[in-house]
Parts: C-alpha cells; structure tokens; sequence
C-alpha cells in the first residue's frame, strides 16, 4: 500500500468536493463538472492502490 499515493487521491477528493460546492454556489457548470471529475478520478487512484494491495497479499 502506498500512503503517499493514497493521501494524493483524498486530497484530489477533497479539492474535487471543494470546487463542486464553489461551482454549486456560483452556478458555475464548469466548476461543478471539474469538481465531480476530479472526484472520480481519486475514487480511481483509491481503486489501483486497493488492487496493489490485493496483488502484494496473494504473492506474500
């Protein structure tokens, strides 16, 4: 498991939430959509590293 990898993907959650609120607020689609990206794209970081972590525990 990598942490360092798995705190970048949170953070990504975080700035993703982070935008979608400010583009919820502003009416700004754009914002909204940039920030439900990037949350999906941390739910996919979360999903390779979970993978990582099952591959290291069948081989150990």
């Amino acid at each position: 498991m990598s942490l360092e990898e798995r705190t970048k993907a949170t953070a990504k959650n975080i700035e993703g939430k982070a935008q979608e609120a400010i583009g919820n607020v502003t009416g700004d689609p754009k914002d909204k959509a940039e920030g439900k990206s990037k949350q999906a794209e941390s739910e996919v970081r979360h999903a390779v590293e979970d993978v990582k972590d099952n591959l290291k525990k069948k081989l150990d």
